[in-house]
């Protein structure tokens, strides 16, 4: 039986397979920002440093995960290792596969960082996260590396009530490593039956510190940032200042929701929106930044006062905070993790009573006071008495 050495299928191998040196892939990945450079050392390899911006996918699994990098076998591949020699093997396995354009980085890591090219030591999962968050890593939308951004990750949340307790409670979970919980009310019994991050004990006591207590006993990795105050034109780009990447909508009233609209807009962060009345809910993302509309350009206006009753007039069926509150947490999970399509451009709607869901398209409105094209609201306005609430 004939066969070859080491050596020779490493000739072989280099015979058809491009390399490049340290400095000319860093060139070709300048020249080409569409371009992957793939990682396939280990996982203790990987973390000891590795090239910003690489993907890690390890040798002896990437047969079996290349295609959720990139199924496009036109797209420009540079493989490493730490020495090059895995690399050219892998390289060649994508060529199999039909990737065309692939090639490997000659002395792999190891010389990479002996040309005082620019490398990263990324933090990494601790044994207990990787249990923790076990479920998530398995996935190839988030793997290790979702995960560790959505530690990093830094979310406001604007009420800590029907809406905000299972948000609080799934982003904590999911390990947002930083929560902003802004509400300034006291918990009283009457929330107790939709409110769900807070516990009878604790009625009378403040909502952000009982939503805290619910958060960190259910994940310690969570750092929860108080506001126990009501949210205003006065005191919003304070809050907005501790670097939010985006805001979580929870609120009750409209004087809070056009607010929150009209922030987000002028900062331009995403405003995943949520809102229940009765047996009816609903949901969307409004972030004109990423081409989609606002909440003004849905309802421009907040209705006149006393014409939309709040929910301790027309009262809410217990369980719906939690099935919009779910969809607003998975929402701010994928723009996270950048995955899947958001609710841009569009409504999604519940009628619990029939369980049914239906989706409306919400464009633009080149009109908008607020994004349109000629806005002619440029500054943050307090609405004092909406929805039964007086500010």
């Amino acid at each position: 039986m004939s066969g070859v050495s080491r050596d020779q299928l490493l000739a072989q191998t280099r015979a058809v397979v491009p390399e490049l040196d340290p400095q000319g892939a860093h060139d070709r990945l300048e020249a080409n920002p569409d371009a992957i450079l793939l990682d396939v050392r280990e996982a203790d390899e990987v973390a000891t440093g590795l090239i910003p911006g690489a993907r890690h996918v390890p040798r002896g699994f990437l047969e079996l995960r290349i295609e959720d990098v990139t199924r496009d076998r036109a797209r420009e591949l540079i493989v490493y290792c730490a020495g090059g020699t895995r690399s050219v093997l892998a390289a060649k396995t994508l060529q199999d596969m039909g990737y065309a354009e692939v090639s490997s980085m000659s002395g792999g890591f190891s010389a990479w960082k002996a040309h005082g090219l620019p490398w990263v030591v990324e933090k990494q999962l601790t044994p207990e996260q990787k249990i923790r968050y076990s479920r998530h890593i398995l996935l190839p939308e988030v793997g290790e590396a979702g995960q560790k951004r959505l530690l990093d990750a830094r979310v406001l949340l604007v009420g800590a009530g029907g809406l905000g307790s299972p948000i609080g409670l799934y982003l904590a979970a999911a390990g947002v490593g930083t929560v902003g919980v802004v509400d300034p009310d006291l918990v009283d019994t009457s929330n107790l039956q939709r409110q769900i991050i807070h516990r009878s004990d604790d009625a009378g006591g403040r909502k952000v510190d009982s939503a805290e207590r619910a958060m960190r006993d259910l994940n310690p990795d969570v750092q929860v940032v108080k506001y126990p105050e009501r949210l205003t034109a006065a005191n919003i780009d304070r809050i907005l200042d501790d670097g939010w990447e985006l805001v979580v909508d929870g609120c009750d009233n409209f004087a809070t929701r056009y607010l929150i609209n009209d922030a987000c807009v002028f900062r331009k962060l995403p405003n995943v929106h949520g809102s229940i009345y009765r047996f009816e809910g609903q949901a969307a993302v409004f972030a004109p930044h990423l081409g989609g509309p606002c909440y003004r350009c849905l309802y421009p206006e907040p209705p006149p006062p006393g014409a939309a009753p709040s929910c301790a007039e027309a009262g809410v069926i217990g369980a719906l905070p939690g099935l919009i509150g779910t969809v607003q947490a998975t929402e701010t999970l994928k723009l996270l993790l950048g995955v899947g399509r958001p609710l841009i451009g569009r409504l999604s709607q519940l009628d619990a009573l029939d369980m049914s869901w239906r989706e409306l398209k919400i464009h633009r409105d080149p009109r908008c006071p607020v994004c349109g094209e000629a806005p002619t609201i440029t500054t943050l306005v307090d609405y004092e008495a909406f929805c039964g609430v007086t500010a």
